[in-house]
């Protein structure tokens, strides 16, 4: 079992594309896990589809693996999805670690688009299992609400065998979801208080499927900055996310120093977590690669540190 770092975005900070891909080539260089790309396509500040990142990642990298937290699956068509994912794959080597959802029925992709969010956690459970199969079988057969497919496959399918499949969201149907088709869990925004019973639900559920999941296959993630809670852009992010959940949203963050990132990595560790998507607090280019500079230079040994502790 390993504990993983990787970094995430959920908008678009760069000046311009020079700008991310600067960042990415720190990552890249810099010891990160992965990178996880948001899903959303709606909305008037600048973020990138997550598919398209997924492609570009795997032509601009060797190392790194890479994936989407999570893409929205009640929106999108399994077919093409599968079809993207595997030859993301194929053209990546293997790096690519596709996650899934429902997508958030208090956003705007479902409302602006004319899609009702009625029926989308069945469109993503159709989509699941028609992902997964298209990935492993040869000829696919499927009837279900939202999707019909007769005599359906892919070529090349994904060189990961079996490729991964990570679920996010911690409601019971996430839950269930998890448990039946996944290889992966991944948090959403939730405190190490809420990881804990979830990653032991689907624990629990699998098992009465007659599957697993690996000890080292559930994840979480938060907000962190180098910094103060009182700078502009801690502000900013603070107030935009006490403004989304509705309540406190300090919980939710690490702000400060090394070893209150580090501190909050070990919580979700004793919570059960091991992989973990952090996302920098910065408003611009200079911003976004000074915070991940200091989180490959400060908390990455650490990372290295509970690693070799895990395995003593």
């Amino acid at each position: 079992m390993t504990i993983s770092a990787g970094i995430g975005i959920g908008n678009f900070p760069f000046a311009d594309g020079h700008g991310f891909w600067r960042w990415v080539d720190l990552c890249e260089a810099g010891g990160i896990d992965s990178i996880w790309q948001s899903d959303r396509l709606v909305g008037s500040e600048a973020n990138l589809e997550c598919m398209s990142v997924m492609a570009a990642l795997a032509g601009a990298t060797r190392r790194m693996k890479f994936g989407m937290n999570v893409a929205s699956l009640g929106l999108r068509d399994p077919f093409l999805m599968a079809k993207q994912c595997a030859t993301i794959d194929v053209l990546s080597g293997g790096r690519l670690l596709p996650a899934f959802g429902v997508g958030s029925a208090l956003g705007s992709d479902y409302s602006a688009r004319g899609v009702t969010t009625r029926g989308r956690g069945q469109r993503t459970d159709e989509g699941l299992e028609i992902i997964s199969r298209l990935w492993q079988e040869d000829s696919v057969d499927f009837s279900g609400r939202f999707h019909t497919y007769e005599g359906a496959s892919i070529a090349p399918r994904p060189i990961q065998d079996p490729m991964p499949l990570w679920v996010g969201g911690s409601a019971a149907a996430a839950i269930e979801r998890s448990a039946r088709w996944g290889t992966g869990w991944q948090a959403g925004l939730d405190t190490p208080e809420q990881v804990a019973p979830v990653i032991a639900a689907i624990k629990s559920r699998a098992a009465e499927l007659g599957r697993t999941i690996d000890e080292d296959h559930f994840g979480a993630g938060f907000g962190f900055r180098f910094g103060s809670s009182d700078d502009p852009v801690s502000r900013r992010y603070l107030d935009a996310l006490g403004a989304r959940l509705g309540k406190d949203p300090l919980p939710f963050v690490a702000i400060g120093d090394a070893e209150a990132i580090i501190e909050r990595l070990r919580a979700y560790r004793a919570a059960g977590a091991h992989k973990f998507i952090l996302r920098p607090m910065a408003a611009d280019t200079g911003e976004m690669l000074e915070q991940t500079r200091q989180l490959i230079d400060q908390v990455l040994p650490a990372v290295d540190a509970m690693n070799r502790a895990e395995a003593a």
